[in-house]
């Protein structure tokens, strides 16, 4: 294998060094990702821990500081846009409110003057004594509830009654079809005896 000679050796090591300045300059102007995607205090964070401070005075980046005034600018514009919405909406919702006070007082002085209003009321054109009007509304809604608790306990027996029978039936079925396969079995039997014994007649004589 032949020796590098000087030249060539000083023209690699020329070619490494600036490979070398290049890659450092590349990772120094790379654009931090907390910059990109992190919170405003993140950032803020980030770039108190990666500059330092020589009498009184911290060292940042240009490119880096103008990238954390325009997260800045953006970020307040943002928050400007959103408390003028959110002071819109308050206003929204105070004229909603406002009206439904104006709403609610309209309402309760019309209920003020129902009360105050005499004690009647107009049933088919005849007036009737409003407490006379509730004994009598009260009354047909017992008798109603009476009559649909009579009317659901009639149902529930007659369920309970229709599942007995129906249950009943089943039984019954189910017997018929036990008795039904036992008679089946002995009339096979008897059958099968009845030939046997043919048999036995026929080979004795």
């Amino acid at each position: 294998m032949k020796e590098m000679s000087k030249p060539q050796f000083r023209y690699l090591l020329i070619i490494s060094m600036l490979f070398l300045v290049i890659m450092n300059v590349k990772g120094q102007t790379t654009m931090p990702e907390v910059l990109y995607k992190n919170s405003l205090k993140d950032q803020l964070n980030y770039i108190e821990e990666k500059t330092r401070i020589y009498e009184n005075y911290r060292a940042i980046r240009e490119d880096m500081f103008q990238k954390l005034k325009g997260n800045i600018s953006d970020t307040l514009f943002s928050a400007t846009n959103r408390i003028a919405a959110l002071k819109n909406t308050t206003s929204g919702l105070n004229s909603k409110i406002d009206s439904l006070k104006t709403l609610y007082s309209t309402t309760n002085t019309e209920l003020e003057n129902v009360t105050r209003s005499k004690n009647s009321i107009k049933v088919i054109g005849i007036e009737v004594n409003k407490q006379s009007y509730n004994t009598f509304m009260w009354t047909i809604v017992a008798g109603l509830i009476a009559v649909l608790a009579l009317g659901f306990l009639v149902f529930k027996r007659n369920m309970a009654i229709t599942h007995n029978t129906k249950k009943e039936l089943l039984d019954l079925k189910n017997e018929f079809e036990a008795y039904r396969k036992t008679t089946r079995e002995a009339r096979e039997k008897m059958s099968m005896a009845h030939f046997l014994e043919l048999q036995k007649l026929k080979g004795e004589k």
